[in-house]
C-alpha cells in the first residue's frame, strides 16, 4: 500500500491527528517503520534526503526493498522526498516511484521560493505525487536556528504562497529546528501563530523538527492543527543506543542481532511516538457481528 500523502493527511486534517513521517537509511529503519505502523494501525510516511540517498541508501535497491514491504502491509505508507531542493533530485525521486515530493526553498528569497516550488508543484502533481512545501525557515539546532521569529512563517505570505502554488501540504516554522537540541533544552513554540496560520489555510500543516521537542509541545502542536511531524534524530538515536548497550553488555553479539536489537529500539519508540500524537488505530476495521434471522 504505497500510496500518495494528499489523502493520508487529508484525513489527519479532517480528524485532527498527525503521522510520523520518519527517515530511512537501511533495512532495519524500513522493517521498524513498517512493524510499528502495522503493530498501531496507524499510517506512515517514509522519509528518504538527498544526503541519505547519495551517502548510503541507494534508491535503486532502498525504493524496491521499501516498495516489496509496503504491498504486504495493511496500512497506508507514503514515501516521500525529504528536503529535496535541486530539480535533478525532485526528477530521480519521481522516477524511482516516491508518492510525494517535499520541496524545501525555506532558504531562499520569498519570490524565488514561491516560483521554484509553483514548478515543482506543477511536476509532482503531473508525475501523480502530492507535493510539501515550506514557509519560513526549520533550520539546525546545533546553529541556533529557531530561537528568533526572524525564521518563522507569516500569515499573509502563506496564504498567498499556497494560493500560487497550489501545495497539498505546507511544512511551517514556529521554533522548532532540525537535529539535537542543547542536552536540557526544550524549544519555545509560538503556537498563537500556528493556530492563525491553521485558520487561514484550512490545510494540512506540517512540523519538521519534531526530534527533541517535548511531549507537552508535540501533542499541542498537534491539536491545534499540526498533522505531519518529521522525526529522524530521535529515532536513529535509539538505535544507536541500543546498539551500544547491547554491545556492552555482550562483546561478541552477532552483527544481524545487533541489527535486529537497532531495529526493535526504533520500534518500540516509533509506537509509542504514534500513540502520542493520534495516529494509532485509525486504519482498525471493527465489526460487530450479529446472529442472521433464520
Amino acid at each position: 500500500m504505497l500510496v500518495s500523502m494528499k489523502e493520508m493527511l487529508h484525513h489527519a486534517d479532517k480528524n485532527n491527528y498527525a503521522i510520523m513521517a520518519i527517515n530511512c537509511c537501511n533495512m532495519e529503519c524500513t522493517k521498524a517503520i513498517i512493524g510499528a505502523a502495522e503493530t498501531e494501525c496507524s499510517p506512515v510516511i517514509i522519509n528518504i534526503s538527498p544526503r541519505q540517498w547519495k551517502s548510503h541508501a541507494s534508491l535503486d535497491a532502498t525504493v524496491p526493498m521499501i516498495n516489496n514491504m509496503a504491498q504486504k502491509a495493511s496500512v497506508p505508507i507514503a514515501l516521500n522526498l525529504d528536503h529535496g531542493q535541486e530539480y535533478n533530485d525532485v526528477v530521480e525521486a519521481i522516477q524511482h516511484g516516491f508518492t510525494n515530493i517535499m520541496f524545501d526553498g525555506s532558504a531562499l528569497p520569498y519570490q524565488e521560493n514561491l516560483e521554484r516550488t509553483a514548478l515543482i508543484s506543477d511536476l509532482a502533481h503531473a508525475s501523480g505525487c502530492s507535493i510539501e512545501a515550506e514557509l519560513g525557515h526549520v533550520g539546525q539546532a546545533s546553529a541556533g536556528d529557531g530561537v528568533s521569529n526572524d525564521f518563522y512563517t507569516h500569515v499573509d505570505q502563506a496564504v498567498e504562497f499556497v494560493k500560487q502554488t497550489h501545495v497539498d501540504a505546507l511544512a511551517v516554522a514556529i521554533g522548532t529546528a532540525h537535529g539535537q537540541y542543547p542536552q536540557g533544552y526544550v524549544p519555545h513554540l509560538d503556537f498563537q501563530r500556528l493556530k492563525e496560520l491553521k485558520t487561514a489555510l484550512q490545510m494540512p500543516l506540517v512540523l519538521h523538527g519534531g526530534s527533541g521537542a517535548g511531549q507537552e509541545n508535540i501533542q499541542k502542536a498537534v491539536a491545534l492543527g499540526i498533522n505531519k511531524i518529521n522525526v529522524c534524530t530521535d529515532v536513529f538515536a535509539v538505535g544507536r543506543e541500543r546498539m551500544k548497550t547491547s554491545l556492552e553488555e555482550n562483546p561478541h553479539i552477532d552483527l544481524m542481532d545487533l541489527c535486529h536489537e537497532a531495529e526493535m529500539a526504533m520500534k518500540e519508540y516509533i509506537c509509542s511516538y504514534m500513540q502520542m500524537i493520534g495516529s494509532s488505530q485509525r486504519y482498525c476495521y471493527c465489526m460487530s457481528v450479529k446472529k442472521e434471522f433464520d
